[in-house]
């Protein structure tokens, strides 16, 4: 069954859920922009930027439809990945945008904000936007052991540190980490992620967690078929596909650099298996999409 809708609405990341956000009766009295510029791009230079500005100012520059949409149908602060948006005119690939948007008021960052369901508001009044969710069997990777012995390999070892334990014990008042927040006495990091272009530091993660992760670097839904139950520590350096020119942004405070990346380094898949001991293997599954089922170039202001 489908559903059609109108579109309404650093180094360190969370693992946040890939899950659409489907158009209920209810959002259509969601807070909306109460005014917005979109001009076309014609610098050319491929370059594009997003971001928030004090005062309810929500600024892109340089922007694609495909990644607007990508914000306004994925969790706030985690877009979602392009595989999983189907159809459209060719030209949300390649044609650019300029969106000033002014809201009422300060737009506030986290889990609840706002922006995805303002920014479908805005796609479907000046783009006449037009989705529906469906599901479609896609390729996926199965995310599993790659020995028959069922070693896992030296950079992935069973978590030290018990967070949730830990995070109890600071509700309670008691002691953080003496090097900081999720950290071990040595640097190490001991709960959450750190993720930098080819390098991943992870503590006290679980195998689901970390196979939603890699959904994002592959460009697949990746399920968990490992067995192992518990957190683990992990350690991944891969090359990646495209370089970043520049160095990445620090990590938070405290946290330990992550390396840098070696252009001669192994893909992400020879990575899992050699440094994880587990693999990624190809087969078809259920996704999630969401169809463009209508897109037209917005009128000039």
């Amino acid at each position: 069954m489908r559903h059609r809708l109108v579109a309404t609405g650093s180094i360190a990341v969370m693992v946040a859920s890939l899950a659409i956000h489907a158009l209920t009766p209810q959002e259509a009295d969601n807070p909306s922009f109460e005014a917005a510029s979109i001009k076309p791009n014609k610098s050319g230079d491929g370059r594009f930027s997003i971001g928030m500005q004090p005062g309810g100012r929500f600024a892109a520059t340089g922007v694609p439809l495909r990644q607007l949409i990508a914000m306004a149908y994925g969790s706030p602060g985690q877009p979602l990945p392009a595989f999983r948006i189907i159809g459209g005119p060719g030209w949300i690939n390649s044609d650019r945008f300029d969106i000033v948007a002014k809201a009422e008021g300060n737009i506030q960052p986290g889990p609840n904000s706002p922006l995805p369901l303002m920014l479908r508001g805005l796609l479907a009044d000046r783009f006449k936007l037009v989705v529906h969710n469906e599901s479609r069997e896609l390729p996926i990777y199965a995310l599993m052991k790659a020995r028959s012995d069922g070693k896992l390999g030296p950079q992935l070892r069973p978590a030290t540190v018990d967070c949730a334990a830990l995070a109890a014990a600071r509700g309670r008042g008691g002691a953080p980490t003496p090097d900081g927040p999720g950290l071990g006495p040595a640097g190490r990091l001991t709960c959450g992620m750190m993720v930098g272009p080819g390098n991943l530091a992870a503590g006290s993660q679980s195998m689901a967690q970390f196979a939603a992760l890699l959904s994002g670097r592959v460009q697949r839904i990746v399920i968990d078929r490992t067995g192992l139950t518990g957190n683990f520590d992990i350690d991944l350096t891969w090359t990646p596909d495209q370089i970043p020119q520049g160095a990445p942004g620090p990590p938070p405070p405290g946290a330990p650099p992550l390396p840098p990346i070696d252009p001669n380094g192994p893909s992400i898949f020879t990575a899992v298996q050699e440094q994880l001991g587990l693999k990624l293997e190809s087969t078809k599954g259920p996704v999630d999409v969401i169809v463009i089922d209508r897109a037209e170039h917005p009128t000039e202001d």
